[in-house]
């Protein structure tokens, strides 16, 4: 069962998360947690300090957390993103999509389901932060930037 994913090179951070009020402030300070109804932007200024963000997803069809880490990804943030709470086997491959690159499930995942999800598709529809070229793009390239 997997309990904790990464696609992340190294070890995962080990820091006790803060909120974003929290976080916002103090100085040394160096993990928070977003909370859904929480702006992601007031992290902006400080995306250089941080070296995890932790998504809260309280339930399976709470969708704002890929709101949070496409916004924090499109503004630079390379540190480690981490959807946490009630994160399922199926969302994953749209969460990666979205930016994220480690998991926390509340609930451990079968280690089979996760591999399947991970690899059942080939091509992609949009276009986002994983840089992974759309099917339409692989199929118009002048279009690209048009």
């Amino acid at each position: 069962m997997v309990e904790f994913l990464s696609f992340r090179d190294g070890e995962a951070a080990q820091e006790p998360a803060v909120t974003v009020e929290s976080f916002t402030g103090q100085s040394n300070a160096t993990a928070v947690r977003i909370e859904p109804g929480e702006d992601a932007r007031e992290l902006l200024p400080h995306l250089d300090r941080l070296s995890l963000v932790e998504v809260n997803f309280p339930a399976y069809g709470d969708g704002r957390g890929y709101s949070a880490a496409r916004i924090l990804r499109e503004s630079g943030y390379q540190g480690e993103l981490r959807a946490v709470g009630d994160v399922l086997v199926d969302q994953i491959n749209a969460m990666r999509r979205c930016g994220f690159d480690s998991f926390h499930p509340a609930k451990a995942l079968d280690d089979a389901a996760v591999e399947r999800a991970l690899t059942r598709y080939a091509d992609v529809y949009q276009k986002t932060i994983d840089g992974r070229q759309p099917v339409w793009a692989k199929r118009h390239p002048e279009k690209i930037d048009g």
